[in-house]
């Protein structure tokens, strides 16, 4: 099985959000909507797939804004790390700046924590906490694929902010170096910002990673 995977980079702070299925597939996911429903739902509607699931890497706002109307539009369960469901419930309370929004809060249908094996459009996906950028922030694994949606952990050439509400750069640092040693270094990075890369990559380039190194 290979992986087809839509990236689009959404809003005005250049959100990723993913539309994930295997290939071929008739049913997808959907990773971060956070911003611009209707260009999500347009892609969705071009794969042909059915989204059976959004699954949210964190809450901060721009990860989050379109969760409510993609969710109302395709039916799908929101999975939803367990520690920041309420500001999902409650998302114009938690965005730091103005001229953000407004976005519509959304009661979370399912949530994780870290540790759970999601058997969703046809794909495997292990949970992985990975807190440091936001405190219940998780990675979605997918299982055999080499493949990992990482939100604001890891960047191309950078890592998440921990200047944030929650945010802890030794933890941020902790949860990294967690995944890099538990996948090979081909695994692909899908993040919540910039391109994608690998853990391979990083490890060897991102100056962030250097103290990983040996």
């Amino acid at each position: 099985m290979s992986l087809e995977v839509v990236q689009l980079t959404v809003g005005p702070i250049g959100e990723n959000c993913f539309v994930v299925r295997p290939e071929g597939g008739e049913r997808a996911l959907v990773v971060d909507p956070g911003e611009e429903a209707e260009r999500i739902l347009a892609a969705v509607e071009e794969t042909g797939a059915t989204v059976e699931a959004i699954l949210v890497t964190h809450t901060h706002f721009d990860h989050i804004g379109a969760v409510a109307p993609v969710a109302r539009a395709t039916g799908a369960p929101v999975y939803c790390p367990e520690l920041e469901v309420p500001v999902l419930a409650d998302i114009m309370a938690y965005v730091p700046y103005e001229g953000f929004g407004p976005y519509e809060s959304y009661d979370a249908d399912e949530t994780v924590k870290g540790g759970e094996e999601l058997a969703l459009a046809g794909l495997t996906l292990d949970v992985i906490p990975t807190p440091g950028h936001s405190p219940g922030h998780v990675t979605y694994s997918v299982r055999g694929e080499r493949a990992i949606f990482s939100g604001d952990v890891l960047f191309q050439g950078s890592v998440g902010r921990v200047d944030l509400p929650g945010g802890d750069g030794p933890t941020l640092m902790r949860s990294i170096q967690a995944l890099v040693e538990s996948h090979p270094p081909e695994t692909e990075v899908y993040p919540g910002h910039m391109g994608v890369t690998t853990l391979g990559a990083e490890r060897a380039s991102n100056p962030f990673l250097a103290q990983l190194a040996g």
